[in-house]
Protein backbone atom coordinates (compact mmCIF):
# COMPACT_ATOMS: atom_id res chain seq x y z
CA UNK A 1 0.00 0.00 0.00
CA UNK A 2 1.42 3.24 -0.84
CA UNK A 3 2.24 5.70 1.76
CA UNK A 4 0.65 9.24 1.70
CA UNK A 5 2.32 12.53 2.67
CA UNK A 6 -0.72 13.18 4.87
CA UNK A 7 -0.52 10.11 6.84
CA UNK A 8 2.14 11.27 8.64
CA UNK A 9 0.56 13.94 10.21
CA UNK A 10 -2.94 11.63 10.93
CA UNK A 11 -0.70 8.95 12.19
CA UNK A 12 0.38 11.26 14.87
CA UNK A 13 -2.98 12.54 15.54
CA UNK A 14 -4.15 8.67 15.74
CA UNK A 15 -1.73 8.26 18.57
CA UNK A 16 -2.71 11.29 20.53
CA UNK A 17 -6.36 10.12 20.36
CA UNK A 18 -5.41 6.40 21.16
CA UNK A 19 -3.26 7.62 24.38
CA UNK A 20 -6.21 9.99 25.47
CA UNK A 21 -9.29 7.74 24.23
CA UNK A 22 -10.88 11.22 23.91
CA UNK A 23 -10.98 13.07 20.87
CA UNK A 24 -11.45 16.19 23.38
CA UNK A 25 -8.17 15.39 25.28
CA UNK A 26 -6.86 14.63 22.09
CA UNK A 27 -7.20 18.22 20.89
CA UNK A 28 -6.58 19.92 23.95
CA UNK A 29 -3.23 18.16 23.62
CA UNK A 30 -2.34 19.40 19.79
CA UNK A 31 -3.90 22.38 19.77
CA UNK A 32 -6.54 21.76 17.09
CA UNK A 33 -10.17 21.53 17.32
CA UNK A 34 -11.82 18.14 17.88
CA UNK A 35 -13.82 18.00 14.90
CA UNK A 36 -10.45 18.15 12.74
CA UNK A 37 -9.59 15.39 14.22
CA UNK A 38 -12.28 13.59 13.89
CA UNK A 39 -12.43 14.45 9.69
CA UNK A 40 -8.77 13.61 10.14
CA UNK A 41 -9.21 10.18 11.47
CA UNK A 42 -12.11 9.51 9.15
CA UNK A 43 -9.75 10.36 6.02
CA UNK A 44 -7.36 8.09 7.31
CA UNK A 45 -9.73 5.11 8.20
CA UNK A 46 -11.31 5.61 4.59
CA UNK A 47 -8.04 5.90 2.67
CA UNK A 48 -6.53 2.56 4.15
CA UNK A 49 -9.82 0.79 4.21
CA UNK A 50 -8.87 -0.60 7.91
CA UNK A 51 -11.54 0.87 11.38
CA UNK A 52 -9.01 1.96 13.79
CA UNK A 53 -11.57 3.47 16.31
CA UNK A 54 -14.80 2.82 18.02
CA UNK A 55 -16.65 5.23 18.34
CA UNK A 56 -19.83 6.23 20.74
CA UNK A 57 -21.25 8.89 22.70
CA UNK A 58 -19.01 7.64 25.75
CA UNK A 59 -15.97 6.38 24.40
CA UNK A 60 -13.38 6.05 22.29
CA UNK A 61 -11.85 2.76 22.11
CA UNK A 62 -9.46 0.88 19.65
CA UNK A 63 -9.97 -1.70 17.34
CA UNK A 64 -7.82 -4.93 17.32
CA UNK A 65 -6.67 -3.08 14.18
CA UNK A 66 -6.26 0.32 15.84
CA UNK A 67 -4.35 -1.36 18.80
CA UNK A 68 -1.85 -3.34 16.26
CA UNK A 69 -1.55 0.07 14.28
CA UNK A 70 -0.76 1.89 17.62
CA UNK A 71 2.30 -0.62 18.38
CA UNK A 72 3.56 -0.32 15.63
CA UNK A 73 4.10 2.89 15.05
CA UNK A 74 4.67 4.51 18.66
CA UNK A 75 8.28 3.89 19.47
CA UNK A 76 9.04 4.70 15.55
CA UNK A 77 7.04 8.53 17.00
CA UNK A 78 8.84 8.40 20.15
CA UNK A 79 12.09 8.21 17.72
CA UNK A 80 11.17 11.15 16.12
CA UNK A 81 10.58 13.30 18.85
CA UNK A 82 14.10 12.14 20.15
CA UNK A 83 15.09 13.81 17.44
CA UNK A 84 13.29 16.85 16.95
CA UNK A 85 14.87 17.13 20.82
CA UNK A 86 18.03 17.03 19.50
CA UNK A 87 17.96 19.77 17.04
CA UNK A 88 16.40 21.78 19.70
CA UNK A 89 19.41 21.64 22.13
CA UNK A 90 21.31 23.90 19.41
CA UNK A 91 18.93 26.48 19.17
CA UNK A 92 20.32 29.81 20.12
CA UNK A 93 16.96 29.90 22.48
CA UNK A 94 14.61 26.57 24.16
CA UNK A 95 11.32 26.39 22.39
CA UNK A 96 8.77 23.66 22.11
CA UNK A 97 5.86 23.09 24.60
CA UNK A 98 5.43 20.81 27.85
CA UNK A 99 2.22 19.53 28.94
CA UNK A 100 2.13 18.96 32.93
CA UNK A 101 -0.67 17.45 35.40
CA UNK A 102 -0.41 18.85 38.94
CA UNK A 103 -2.38 19.07 41.96
CA UNK A 104 -3.83 22.30 43.55
CA UNK A 105 -1.51 22.43 46.35
CA UNK A 106 1.44 21.81 43.85
CA UNK A 107 0.69 24.62 41.30
CA UNK A 108 0.30 27.28 44.16
CA UNK A 109 3.15 26.64 46.06
CA UNK A 110 5.99 25.03 43.34
CA UNK A 111 5.05 26.77 40.06
CA UNK A 112 3.22 29.54 41.10
CA UNK A 113 6.16 31.23 42.60
CA UNK A 114 8.84 29.73 39.59
CA UNK A 115 6.53 30.36 36.42
CA UNK A 116 7.13 34.22 35.70
CA UNK A 117 10.55 33.80 35.64
CA UNK A 118 10.27 30.59 33.57
CA UNK A 119 8.33 32.66 30.82
CA UNK A 120 10.76 35.51 31.19
CA UNK A 121 13.72 33.36 30.68
CA UNK A 122 11.94 31.46 28.36
CA UNK A 123 9.51 33.31 26.27
CA UNK A 124 9.78 30.03 23.00
CA UNK A 125 8.78 27.45 25.49
CA UNK A 126 5.03 27.19 25.92
CA UNK A 127 3.65 25.31 29.17
CA UNK A 128 0.45 23.27 29.39
CA UNK A 129 -0.37 23.42 32.35
CA UNK A 130 -3.42 21.00 34.01
CA UNK A 131 -4.41 21.61 37.65
CA UNK A 132 -6.25 18.06 38.59
CA UNK A 133 -6.17 16.24 42.30
CA UNK A 134 -7.54 13.17 40.82
CA UNK A 135 -5.25 10.14 40.17
CA UNK A 136 -4.34 9.43 36.62
CA UNK A 137 -1.90 8.13 34.87
CA UNK A 138 0.23 11.24 33.28
CA UNK A 139 2.03 9.40 30.51
CA UNK A 140 -0.86 7.86 29.21
CA UNK A 141 -2.40 10.80 28.60
CA UNK A 142 -0.01 12.47 26.84
CA UNK A 143 1.48 14.62 29.68
CA UNK A 144 5.52 15.14 29.52
CA UNK A 145 5.00 14.85 33.73
CA UNK A 146 3.20 15.38 36.72
CA UNK A 147 4.04 16.41 40.30
CA UNK A 148 2.41 14.46 43.48
CA UNK A 149 3.39 13.95 46.95
CA UNK A 150 5.88 11.45 47.68
CA UNK A 151 4.54 7.77 48.05
CA UNK A 152 2.10 8.44 45.28
CA UNK A 153 4.00 8.27 42.29
CA UNK A 154 4.22 5.46 40.07
CA UNK A 155 6.71 2.70 39.62
CA UNK A 156 8.90 3.00 36.65
CA UNK A 157 9.26 7.01 36.66
CA UNK A 158 11.91 9.19 37.20
CA UNK A 159 11.34 11.28 40.37
CA UNK A 160 13.24 14.30 41.67
CA UNK A 161 12.36 16.27 45.21
CA UNK A 162 11.49 19.57 44.51
CA UNK A 163 9.96 20.52 48.48
CA UNK A 164 10.86 19.30 51.76
CA UNK A 165 8.42 17.30 53.52
CA UNK A 166 5.83 19.29 54.84
CA UNK A 167 3.90 19.27 58.51
CA UNK A 168 0.05 18.58 57.77
CA UNK A 169 -1.96 21.17 60.78
CA UNK A 170 -5.37 21.93 61.76
CA UNK A 171 -6.68 25.33 61.28
CA UNK A 172 -9.67 27.27 61.94
CA UNK A 173 -10.47 31.37 61.82
CA UNK A 174 -11.27 32.85 65.21
CA UNK A 175 -14.92 32.78 64.47
CA UNK A 176 -15.28 29.25 64.22
CA UNK A 177 -12.80 28.45 67.70
CA UNK A 178 -14.83 31.18 69.63
CA UNK A 179 -18.30 29.60 68.40
CA UNK A 180 -17.07 26.29 69.00
CA UNK A 181 -14.18 26.06 71.54
CA UNK A 182 -10.86 24.87 70.69
CA UNK A 183 -9.71 21.11 70.41
CA UNK A 184 -7.18 19.97 72.93
CA UNK A 185 -6.62 16.74 72.08
CA UNK A 186 -7.42 14.77 68.09
CA UNK A 187 -10.23 12.27 69.62
CA UNK A 188 -11.82 16.16 70.41
CA UNK A 189 -12.55 16.32 66.74
CA UNK A 190 -15.05 13.80 66.96
CA UNK A 191 -17.35 16.58 68.14
CA UNK A 192 -16.47 19.41 65.55
CA UNK A 193 -17.17 20.29 62.09
CA UNK A 194 -14.63 19.20 59.97
CA UNK A 195 -13.94 19.07 56.00
CA UNK A 196 -13.28 15.81 55.08
CA UNK A 197 -10.63 15.69 52.13
CA UNK A 198 -11.22 13.21 49.27
CA UNK A 199 -8.38 12.05 47.68
CA UNK A 200 -7.33 11.70 44.20
CA UNK A 201 -8.38 7.79 43.90
CA UNK A 202 -11.49 8.76 45.85
CA UNK A 203 -11.20 7.56 48.94
CA UNK A 204 -12.03 9.56 52.32
CA UNK A 205 -8.05 10.73 53.68
CA UNK A 206 -8.42 9.89 58.33
CA UNK A 207 -6.86 12.70 59.12
CA UNK A 208 -2.98 12.02 61.14
CA UNK A 209 -1.87 13.30 63.75
CA UNK A 210 1.80 13.07 65.58
CA UNK A 211 3.29 13.54 69.18
CA UNK A 212 6.22 11.87 70.48
CA UNK A 213 5.53 8.03 69.68
CA UNK A 214 1.91 8.25 69.58
CA UNK A 215 -0.08 8.37 66.03
CA UNK A 216 -3.40 8.79 65.49
CA UNK A 217 -5.63 8.78 62.52
CA UNK A 218 -9.28 9.79 62.64
CA UNK A 219 -12.46 9.86 60.07
CA UNK A 220 -13.41 12.98 61.47
CA UNK A 221 -17.27 14.21 61.15
CA UNK A 222 -18.37 17.34 58.90
CA UNK A 223 -20.85 18.76 56.85
CA UNK A 224 -18.81 18.59 53.52
CA UNK A 225 -16.37 16.47 51.87
CA UNK A 226 -14.23 17.93 49.40
CA UNK A 227 -11.96 17.25 47.05
CA UNK A 228 -10.47 21.12 45.77
CA UNK A 229 -8.11 22.64 48.59
CA UNK A 230 -9.07 26.19 47.43
CA UNK A 231 -12.48 25.39 48.60
CA UNK A 232 -11.70 24.01 51.36
CA UNK A 233 -9.40 27.15 52.77
CA UNK A 234 -12.62 29.56 51.64
CA UNK A 235 -14.78 27.63 54.11
CA UNK A 236 -11.88 28.01 56.84
CA UNK A 237 -11.79 31.27 56.22
CA UNK A 238 -15.48 31.85 56.74
CA UNK A 239 -15.54 30.39 59.80
CA UNK A 240 -17.73 27.06 58.65
CA UNK A 241 -15.44 24.28 59.47
CA UNK A 242 -12.12 23.38 60.66
CA UNK A 243 -9.81 22.43 57.37
CA UNK A 244 -6.80 19.69 57.54
CA UNK A 245 -3.68 21.23 55.43
CA UNK A 246 0.08 21.12 54.44
CA UNK A 247 1.22 24.26 56.59
CA UNK A 248 2.74 26.13 53.77
CA UNK A 249 -0.28 26.40 52.07
CA UNK A 250 -1.94 28.31 54.84
CA UNK A 251 0.76 30.07 56.18
CA UNK A 252 -0.36 33.95 54.53
CA UNK A 253 -3.91 33.22 56.53
CA UNK A 254 -2.35 32.07 59.50
CA UNK A 255 0.04 34.97 59.34
CA UNK A 256 -2.35 37.58 58.73
CA UNK A 257 -4.41 36.09 61.84
CA UNK A 258 -7.24 35.14 59.56
CA UNK A 259 -6.46 31.58 60.60
CA UNK A 260 -4.87 29.93 63.79
CA UNK A 261 -3.78 26.43 63.93
CA UNK A 262 -4.99 24.23 66.62
CA UNK A 263 -3.10 21.19 67.99
CA UNK A 264 0.23 22.35 67.19
CA UNK A 265 2.14 19.82 68.98
CA UNK A 266 0.27 17.22 67.01
CA UNK A 267 0.94 18.35 63.70
CA UNK A 268 2.30 15.44 61.13
CA UNK A 269 4.99 15.66 58.83
CA UNK A 270 4.23 14.51 54.75
CA UNK A 271 5.75 14.00 52.18
CA UNK A 272 7.56 16.03 50.08
CA UNK A 273 6.23 17.39 46.16
CA UNK A 274 8.47 15.16 43.04
CA UNK A 275 8.39 15.70 39.38
CA UNK A 276 8.04 12.65 38.15
CA UNK A 277 8.33 11.37 33.90
CA UNK A 278 8.08 8.22 32.26
CA UNK A 279 11.96 6.90 32.05
CA UNK A 280 11.25 5.39 28.71
CA UNK A 281 10.82 8.79 26.91
CA UNK A 282 13.15 11.52 25.78
CA UNK A 283 13.02 14.28 28.29
CA UNK A 284 11.97 17.99 26.87
CA UNK A 285 14.49 20.44 27.07
CA UNK A 286 11.83 22.83 28.43
CA UNK A 287 11.07 20.48 31.14
CA UNK A 288 14.59 19.96 32.31
CA UNK A 289 14.72 23.79 32.12
CA UNK A 290 11.73 24.30 34.58
CA UNK A 291 12.90 21.50 37.18
CA UNK A 292 16.05 23.19 37.17
CA UNK A 293 14.57 26.60 38.01
CA UNK A 294 12.13 25.23 40.19
CA UNK A 295 15.88 23.84 42.50
CA UNK A 296 16.98 26.95 41.95
CA UNK A 297 14.17 29.16 43.27
CA UNK A 298 13.34 26.53 45.79
CA UNK A 299 9.65 28.15 46.68
CA UNK A 300 9.18 25.58 49.93
CA UNK A 301 12.98 26.29 51.07
CA UNK A 302 14.38 22.65 49.44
Amino acid sequence: MKFSRSDLADFAYFLAIARNRSFRRASLELGISASALSHALKGLEERHGVRLLNRTNRSVTLTAAGEAFRDAIAEHFDAIDHAAEVLNRFRDAPAGRIRLNVPEDAAELILAPVLPRFVELYPDIEIDLSIDNRMIDVIDQGYDAGIRYGGTVPEDMIVQRISPPMRWVVAGSPAYFERFGTPQVPQDLMNHRCMKIRLGNDRIYHWEFEKGDEAVALAVPGPLTIGNSRIGLHMALSGAALIYAAEPSIAGAIAEGRLAIALDEWGSMGEAFHVYYSSRRQVPSGLRLLVDLIREIRPLGF
